[in-house]
């Protein structure tokens, strides 16, 4: 993988107040399509709309990866409809997108297990990653057929195969090589994640990386969510002491 500066790891310290990488729980839609009467791919879209107000926002406000949780493996078990229709929007989204993220300077980027999308979905993925590659303003990480626990398992299979290869020893891994082995394995972990709608659990998002990141949940259905409610919550996230697990 090419050295990319915009996403390089760097030592944190304890107090910061700076929001580099925001991970977003994006969670209300259907919801907020039922309390208007309307189907619930209306609420998906306007899902994809608050979702464009986040990403033009984010770099103004020194956020430099923006990972939203768009797809997990557990959606597979909705109806039929609503998967080919959650499939659908994420063509559109990126055919419609690209450009203006191309001027952004906004690079796609995903986690998850992309290569068990359907053909269609992982071609357009393909196209929009290649043409926004350069971006340097913002990453914006898709986690797509993506679960945590999925995820740490495929990182020991991983490991364990470098092992019996003779590539690792045991001894030679430790929570950073754990680390390098995830999905997010060149990022840093979040600063800050953000639920909306009111919902307080994790879903199995981003297990390992949440360690000692900052949890804010709102009560806002995510399709509501805009620029003010993300000012708001780096304003939270500015309060807050963070110790790792110190005494400071």
């Amino acid at each position: 993988m090419q050295h990319d500066p915009l996403v390089e790891k760097q030592p944190r310290t304890a107090g910061s107040e700076r929001v580099r990488h925001l991970a977003i729980i994006m969670d209300g839609n259907r919801r907020w399509a039922t309390r208007r009467g309307l189907h619930a791919t209306e609420g998906h879209r306007a899902g994809i709309d608050a979702l464009r107000r986040c990403v033009r926002a984010a770099p103004d406000l020194g956020i430099q990866i923006l990972t939203v949780y768009a797809f997990s493996t557990e959606n597979w078990r909705r109806s039929q409809v609503e998967v080919d229709m959650l499939m659908a929007l994420l063509v559109e989204f990126l055919e419609r997108e690209t450009p203006e993220l191309q001027r952004e300077q906004v690079a796609i980027r995903t986690i998850g297990e992309i290569d068990h999308l359907p053909p269609l979905q992982q071609q357009a993925l393909h196209r929009a990653k290649e043409a926004t590659a350069a971006g340097a303003r913002l990453v914006l990480n898709l986690a797509l057929n993506y679960g945590g626990r999925s995820e740490i398992v495929r990182a020991c299979r991983d490991l364990a195969a470098q092992v019996a290869t003779g590539r690792l020893t045991v001894g030679d891994i430790d929570e950073g090589r754990f680390a390098s082995a995830l999905d997010t394995g060149d990022l840093p972990d979040p600063d800050l994640l953000i639920r909306a709608s009111g919902e307080e659990r994790l879903s199995n998002f981003l297990l390992w990386q949440l360690a000692y990141t900052e949890l804010l949940v709102t009560d806002t259905l995510w399709p509501d969510f805009d620029r003010s409610h993300l000012e708001a919550a780096l304003e939270e996230f500015a309060t807050r002491e963070r110790r790792y697990g110190g005494t400071r």
